[in-house]
């Protein structure tokens, strides 16, 4: 399993519940009853607007902070919170909310993690040296457990604190204070702590074990790791740790696509939620005569190839039912079907790559959602698939359920959600960390909102020529 998921994994074990399913479905086919195809328009509002809410409602109105899931009881997870201060902006500018609104709530959850405890002791603390731990409870912010100070995590809460600053432009005092404050935020963050083994990144450190034995080693997510890290006035790393972090990419062809090689799609979407990499090259793709961003399509690509050619026989897959990535999942064990013994996971990091493969059957619909951007004829394609062939189990009060895997179709005990006889396996939680992708992503393919307002963030411009990229955007 990736290592960004094992902290997670081991959490959803202590949280494996039977979940329930929200009333109010609309979609799916019913009997009798004549309905009217949505636009794809209408649909990308719809899928968009209702996963904000996720967003919008549930995070705590006292202090901002996101639940990692819902409906299950749950912590806060401060990388849900980066996204969230995302949707935030995103939602004020599709009028789904007021921009006043939005800022209120932005302005109250910075202000939170200003004036959060910090410190190295182990208990009582949300951060230390500028970065926060993985998870945090809900109403204290208070580091849940033993969980670990997490430099990815912090990573995506600080590039949706970015997107605040440069989101919130106006001359009042409100704005004014977000800016202010998340440029606070930002400069606190003191990278070059993380150098266990420089010039990588650790992944983590605790008060108990000091650093994690792990960096972050290419290719991944970690990019906006390592980009936010470059940027910093104040605590930069050298462009050796972009040059260490490129020197481990794995260039591999996988389904006819000759591309960098990650197995999960998230590895592929993240730091393009905030950096438009069209055009614009470091010295590892000048030398493949490509950008990130045609590699993420081919990425993509591939990974639908591989549904296509299903060698491993899942119900579902096709054309428009993909995506391997890190999602919920039915159960952790075996179970009999069709004369094999086939193996299931809860929590995990799904993957398909040269040299990955970990597939149990389980789609979760953000994978091919979020890469909508880079992909967007099969992406819509696969949206509207899910939403009118499952939709009617999986799309819910705030859009798709976490994952569904229809393989699991049968009447046999899971350990988490349900399982729909004759339809599929469906989670019961939304995500945070996977709804927020999905919000991005698709503003992104519809307006380039986001990549349009980091463009003229400073620091993510900083920390893109420290790493050597050149061209496109960048020269003008």
């Amino acid at each position: 399993m990736h290592p960004f998921c094992q902290g997670r994994a081991a959490i959803a074990a202590l949280l494996i519940l039977s979940l329930f399913s929200c009333a109010n479905a609309t979609p799916g086919k019913q009997r009798g009853v004549r309905q009217t195809r949505l636009t794809d328009e209408q649909l990308l509002d719809l899928v968009q607007q209702r996963t904000f809410r996720f967003f919008w409602e549930r995070a705590n109105p006292v202090n901002g902070l996101v639940p990692d899931r819902w409906p299950s009881p749950s912590f806060s997870s401060v990388a849900a919170v980066g996204y969230g201060l995302n949707a935030y902006g995103i939602g004020a500018e599709r009028g789904w909310v007021t921009r006043e609104a939005a800022a209120a709530r932005v302005l109250l959850t910075l202000r939170f993690f200003l004036n959060a405890p910090s410190g190295p002791e182990p208990s009582g603390k949300t951060t230390y040296k500028g970065f926060v731990y993985h998870f945090v409870d809900m109403e204290t912010g208070a580091r849940f457990k033993d969980v670990e100070l997490s430099t990815m995590d912090t990573a995506l809460l600080l590039a949706g604190v970015l997107f605040t600053q440069s989101y919130f432009d106006r001359d009042n005092p409100v704005e004014r204070e977000i800016r202010e404050t998340a440029e606070t935020l930002y400069r606190r963050a003191e990278w070059p702590f993380f150098f266990e083994r420089p010039p990588l990144i650790s992944m983590a450190w605790t008060p108990e074990k000091g650093l994690h034995d792990w960096d972050y080693t290419g290719y991944n997510e970690a990019m906006i790791l390592y980009l936010l890290a470059l940027g910093s006035p104040t605590h930069p790393v050298s462009q050796a740790s972009w040059k260490a972090y490129t020197n481990t990419y794995k260039w591999e062809t996988f389904y006819g696509q000759e591309h960098l090689n990650f197995g999960p799609l998230f590895g592929h979407q993240f730091a393009h939620i905030w950096v438009d990499f069209r055009g614009i090259k470091d010295e590892y793709m000048r030398a493949k005569g490509i950008d990130y961003f045609e590699n993420s399509r081919r990425a993509t690509v591939s990974q639908r190839e591989y549904a296509i050619a299903n060698p491993m026989g899942w119900r579902g897959y096709g054309a428009n039912i993909w995506g391997l990535t890190a999602s919920d999942g039915p159960l952790d064990g075996f179970l009999e079907i069709g004369g094999k013994r086939r193996e299931f996971h809860t929590y995990a990091a799904r993957a398909a790559s040269a040299h990955e493969i970990r597939d149990d059957g389980t789609i979760a619909p953000y994978g091919a959602i979020s890469s909508m951007p880079f992909t967007p004829e099969i992406s819509i394609a696969a949206t509207r698939a899910m939403y009118e062939e499952y939709g009617a189990h999986i799309f819910q009060q705030y859009g798709f359920l976490d994952a569904f895997n229809p393989t699991i179709n049968f009447d046999t005990p899971v350990q988490m959600g349900k399982v729909v006889p004759g339809v599929t396996w469906v989670d019961g939680d939304y995500l945070g960390i996977d709804q927020g992708p999905l919000v991005a992503m698709i503003e992104n393919h519809r307006s380039e909102l986001v990549w349009k307002v980091m463009k003229k963030n400073p620091h993510i411009r900083r920390g893109l020529e420290r790493a050597g990229f050149t061209g496109g955007w960048l020269s003008q």
